[in-house]
C-alpha cells in the first residue's frame, strides 16, 4: 500500500526505520527485531540507503526481503549522491516490478572522507530533482522528504530553509518525515513555520531514545547534529550505570511520544538502530500493546 492511501487513512501513524547489516550475523539479529516488532502493528517501515550510496545492493536486498516474507508496507530511502539517472531509473524500475511504490527522497551523504561531491553531468544536485524525476516517471510511486526541526547543517538561513522544503513538495512529494529532536518546541515550531508556507502535507516526527553516552555523541556529531535540551544532558550526566541512562532515554522519548500524540501529530518514526527493546519498552511505558491502540485519550501509568 501506498503512504499516501495510509495517511489519509487515519489520523496517526507510527513506523520503524531499518538500516541493511553488514555481516549474516547482523541479518539474522535484524530480521529477530523485525519479528519481535511486527506484533506493534507498524503503519509501515522504512530502510536506509548508506552514504553516497554505499549500501545501496543491501538496501534492495533488505526492502525486497520484508516485502517478500513479511505483510509490513515498506519505504525504501533513495539518495542522490553518486548515482546517474539510468541508475535510478534502474533502482526505481526494479522497484515497481516488485511492488515496492514507496520512497524517501534524499540528497544524501558524501561517502565518508569524502569532504565534498558535485553531481555527475547526468545526475542529481538536490532532493528537489530527484522527486521531480520520480513524480515525472513513475507517477504511481508514493514520494516522501526529509525535513528538519533544528535546522538544515547546510542552510543556515532558514528562511530559505523552508523555501527549499516548500520547492520539495511542490514538486510532488507526499509526506515529510522530520530527523530527529530532544525538544518537541522545534517540532511543533517547524509545524507551524511549514503551516505558514503553504505546506500542507502530513508531517511525521521522527523520535529516536538515547541508549548510551557514546550513542548521545555519535548523535551530536550527525551532519544534521542534534540538540540536547539542558534537562535532558543534566539527567544523563548524573548517572553512571548503563542501566540507567537507558532507562532515562527511553522515559525521555515516552514523555516526547506521549505530548506529540497530546498535539495531535499525524505520525511518530522510531529510529530503531535495528534493535527492538527501546521501542517495545516505550510502548510499555505507554500502556499499550500495538499501534492500533494509541489515540486520546492516553494515559501515562506511573508517570
Amino acid at each position: 500500500m501506498r503512504l499516501r492511501e495510509i495517511l489519509e487513512s487515519t489520523h496517526l501513524t507510527f513506523s520503524f526505520e531499518f538500516f541493511p547489516p553488514k555481516t549474516d550475523e547482523a541479518w539474522e539479529h535484524l530480521f529477530h527485531t523485525i519479528a519481535d516488532l511486527i506484533p506493534l502493528k507498524p503503519s509501515w517501515v522504512s530502510v536506509t540507503y548508506g552514504a553516497g550510496g554505499s549500501t545501496r545492493e543491501n538496501t534492495h536486498k533488505l526492502v525486497g526481503r520484508i516485502r517478500r516474507e513479511t505483510d509490513l508496507t515498506v519505504v525504501s530511502h533513495l539518495t542522490c549522491v553518486g548515482s546517474s539517472r539510468d541508475d535510478v531509473r534502474s533502482i526505481l524500475e526494479r522497484y515497481a516490478e516488485n511492488g515496492i511504490e514507496n520512497i524517501l527522497a534524499l540528497r544524501g551523504d558524501p561517502p565518508a572522507g569524502q569532504a565534498g561531491w558535485s553531481a555527475p553531468a547526468d545526475g542529481f544536485s538536490h532532493a528537489i530533482d530527484l522527486v521531480t524525476f520520480i513524480r515525472k516517471n513513475f507517477p504511481h510511486m508514493c514520494i516522501g522528504v526529509a525535513g528538519f526541526p533544528e535546522g538544515h547543517p547546510e542552510t543556515p538561513n532558514r528562511l530559505k530553509e523552508i523555501d527549499h522544503l516548500k520547492a520539495k513538495v511542490d514538486a510532488g512529494a507526499d509526506y515529510i518525515i522530520t530527523q530527529l529532536f530532544f525538544d518537541n518546541r522545534d517540532f511543533y515550531d517547524f509545524c507551524e513555520r511549514c503551516e505558514l508556507s503553504g505546506i500542507r502535507v502530513p508531517i511525521i516526527a521522527g523520535i529516536m531514545p538515547i541508549l548510551t553516552k557514546s550513542g548521545m555523541t555519535r548523535m551530536a556529531e550527525l551532519a544534521a547534529g542534534a540538540r540536547f535540551p539542558a534537562a535532558l544532558l543534566r539527567a544523563v550526566c548524573d548517572v553512571e550505570s548503563a542501566d540507567s541512562i537507558e532507562k532515562i532515554g527511553v522515559e525521555w522519548a515516552t514523555r516526547q511520544v506521549y505530548d506529540l500524540i497530546d498535539n495531535k501529530a499525524r505520525g511518530i518514526h522510531f529510529y530503531t538502530l535495528n534493535n527492538a527493546r527501546a521501542t517495545l519498552k516505550i510502548y510499555e511505558a505507554l500502556g499499550v500493546k500495538d499501534s492500533s491502540q494509541f489515540g486520546p485519550p492516553l494515559r501515562l501509568p506511573g508517570f
